[in-house]
């Protein structure tokens, strides 16, 4: 998108009607206030016995059963085979899926089959590069859940064992595929919102599963889970089932609020605006209430610079968290730009068109005589004739998706099955997954060190 045009472009569309452009009023005339549809068109595939793409899931816990639920919606599509290190959750997956599954507790003997084209990796975040990797090696499509990444380190293995071998794969931020990240990247390229000044990102939770307290089965023991196996490359230590169950909670093996709630915000707001990220980060914040023997925190603020580029003028990004939100909880993602503002859900969008005020009021203007403010208000008018020969329309435009609409994450599995299939590129590949999930990072870096850090986001490293 070409800044400088983009205003002027979305205008001169806007004015031509909804023939001309869909998603845009008439820009000239009273305010208005509208909502409109989004819509997807779902085609009714059938797909033969011999046709299937067959995948596995590699860790059944809460992502990976709502991941597979959504996979196996898409036509075309059967799971043959399930692993967990959890006797549980394989008992689980029989419950939900078959007994004719495969069910093991050693990714590799899953890796090993050779009926299997894909797998999800819904591991925690300490094991998504060994497994995506060793499944990329192994000649397997991949759809890993977000963060791509535990480590900075981690990013190159994953990217360099995705180009060696040619296969597919997806990170698994599922709102990207939505139709409210859709429809947010055809108005910011058109211009609606003018120059990009500022993304306000906020997540609020008031509850003990929204702050990780999962339950902790009853049968959970040294017997019924393969702790050691769990711990990786984490440091040793004895049995511990909440660090199973609970494992968001620990630096070892998790990412913090950053890694499970940033990420998804920078996979948005990078794909939306065609950046690459930010170059600066500066977190603060502290663990207020579940100080349940967790070592992130549960409240954080964190703000990032973003420099100008192709695609975008220099900007600034709040992103905060907090568990312990006395409102109730609630959230939102809205791009602020010069002469809109958009607020973005992965089933809805709204857009707000405001009009900049330029002419002094009776605030300022009352230091002056009435002969002066007469000739202030002549000379403001003569200014405002010529820069803007009509006044910009003002008011709000709301989509929502259809009643019928899958989600978010049925569309992003749909993307990475039209991948395999040949007929689709994937929309979050390692590069991209690696740029959302390296941003995220920074949070952590800047918090547990205490001080701002840098970060080149072409060449995904810390500078």
């Amino acid at each position: 998108m070409k800044k400088k045009a983009s205003r002027r472009t979305f205008l001169k569309k806007a004015t031509l009607g909804s023939a001309a452009l869909s998603s845009a009023p008439y820009v000239f005339g009273a305010p208005y206030h509208e909502t409109r549809l989004l819509k997807r068109d779902y085609r009714n595939e059938s797909f033969e016995a011999n046709d299937q793409i067959q995948i596995g899931l590699i860790g059944a816990g809460i992502q990976g059963i709502h991941d597979t639920s959504s996979a196996l919606q898409v036509p075309g599509v059967t799971l043959v085979a399930v692993c967990d290190l959890y006797n549980g959750r394989l008992d689980r997956a029989k419950e939900l899926w078959g007994n004719d599954l495969l069910l093991t507790r050693d990714y590799r003997e899953l890796l090993a089959q050779k009926n299997i084209d894909a797998v999800i990796v819904a591991t925690p975040d300490h094991w998504h590069m060994k497994i995506t990797v060793d499944a990329l090696r192994a000649g397997k499509a991949v759809y890993c859940e977000k963060p791509m990444v535990q480590r900075f380190d981690e990013g190159k293995d994953i990217i360099e064992a995705q180009r060696n071998t040619g296969r597919i794969c997806q990170i698994g931020s599922q709102g990207m595929a939505s139709l409210g990240n859709e429809k947010a990247k055809q108005l910011y390229e058109e211009g609606a919102i003018g120059e990009l000044v500022m993304l306000d990102m906020y997540s609020d939770r008031y509850s003990s599963e929204g702050a990780w307290q999962y339950p902790i089965p009853p049968d959970a023991s040294m017997e019924t889970i393969d702790f050691d196996t769990f711990l990786g490359k984490a440091p040793t230590v004895p049995y511990e089932p909440k660090r199973f169950f609970r494992w968001r909670n620990y630096r070892d093996y998790g990412t913090g609020v950053a890694g499970d709630l940033f990420v998804h915000a920078f996979s948005t707001l990078n794909y939306v605006i065609g950046s690459h990220g930010p170059n600066r980060a500066m977190a603060t914040g502290g663990l207020r209430y579940w100080d349940d023997g967790r070592d992130v925190p549960d409240v954080n603020i964190t703000l990032y610079d973003y420099p100008k580029t192709d695609t975008h003028a220099a900007f600034n990004a709040v992103f905060r968290i907090n568990f312990v939100a006395g409102n109730g909880g609630g959230s939102g993602f809205k791009l602020v730009g010069t002469e809109g503002v958009m607020e973005i859900g992965q089933n809805s969008l709204t857009l707000e068109r405001s009009k900049l005020n330029m002419i002094p009021g009776k605030y300022s203007m009352i230091a002056y005589t009435e002969a002066t403010q007469q000739k202030i208000r002549e000379e403001y008018a003569a200014k405002m004739a010529e820069a803007r020969t009509a006044d910009l329309k003002t008011g709000t435009l709301t989509w929502n998706a259809q009643k019928d609409y899958k989600g978010a994450r049925y569309e992003h599995f749909t993307n990475f099955f039209e991948a395999i299939r040949g007929t689709s590129k994937v929309i979050q590949d390692p590069i991209f997954g690696m740029r959302a999930a390296g941003a995220a990072l920074l949070a952590n870096e800047s918090y547990f060190k205490a001080r701002p850090v840098t970060w080149d986001a072409t060449k995904m490293q810390l500078t």
